[in-house]
């Protein structure tokens, strides 16, 4: 979808100001977030493109203006309220209304190795991939109202395929619960003033991992 989350090569947001020797948390509160989203993204309730999707799914003014966890925090209560694992009122009220079982619980004695195994995303499919090293390719440009990993800023714009990645899960379906449909990824070379003029970007270039369904000739 084309939403706060999608800011490459935008102008008017003002600079980016790294925070020196940023901590991880810098609330208690962020902790608590960050445990309860690993905790229900292992119930198997959902995938992790729909997490990233329900976190993206909002009005561009409220994500932008939002710290990273209110972030989280917001697609946590979107995927759990969707589900019926969070009631009306309960949040409110702070006292569990309803219940259900879930598919899988992740006890704390088992979360570094949860952590550790993580969850692979690589596929072998049995199809040949479409482009070669080399290739001139378009990215399409497409403008989906569900989730996408296709950036804004390099649709329409004209590139060399760098590299092959192999083939992984696509995002787009996955994120619908449509199916992994796995599909191969590449590495892309856009030179800069493809992707924004000639303002100062000469000799610069920029590489962007894409699935083949976002690629054409070119």
């Amino acid at each position: 979808m084309n939403g706060g989350q999608d800011l490459g090569g935008k102008h008017g947001l003002g600079p980016i100001n790294p925070e020196q020797n940023e901590p991880v948390f810098h609330a208690e509160w962020e902790k608590r977030v960050f445990a309860c989203t690993l905790a229900m993204g292992a119930t198997g309730e959902w995938n992790i493109d729909a997490g990233r999707f329900a976190r993206e799914n909002r009005h561009p003014a409220d994500y932008i203006n939002a710290s990273y966890y209110q972030v989280w925090l917001y697609g946590l209560e979107v995927l759990m309220r969707e589900r019926g694992l969070l009631v009306e009122g309960e949040l409110e009220t702070g006292k569990v209304q309803k219940t259900r079982p879930v598919k899988n619980l992740l006890r704390a004695d088992k979360v570094d190795e949860a952590l550790k195994a993580g969850g692979a995303c690589d596929r072998k499919i049995s199809d040949s991939a479409q482009f070669a090293v080399g290739d001139k390719i378009r990215a399409r440009n497409l403008n989906p109202k569900t989730h996408t990993r296709l950036p804004g800023y390099v649709r329409g714009k004209t590139g060399v395929i760098a590299a092959i990645n192999g083939a992984f899960v696509f995002p787009d379906s996955n994120a619908q619960f449509l199916g992994e449909n796995p599909q191969y990824c590449y590495s892309v070379r856009f030179e800069a003033t493809e992707l924004w003029g000639n303002d100062n970007n000469s000799g610069s270039c920029v590489y962007v991992d894409m699935w083949e369904s976002y690629l054409e000739p070119a």
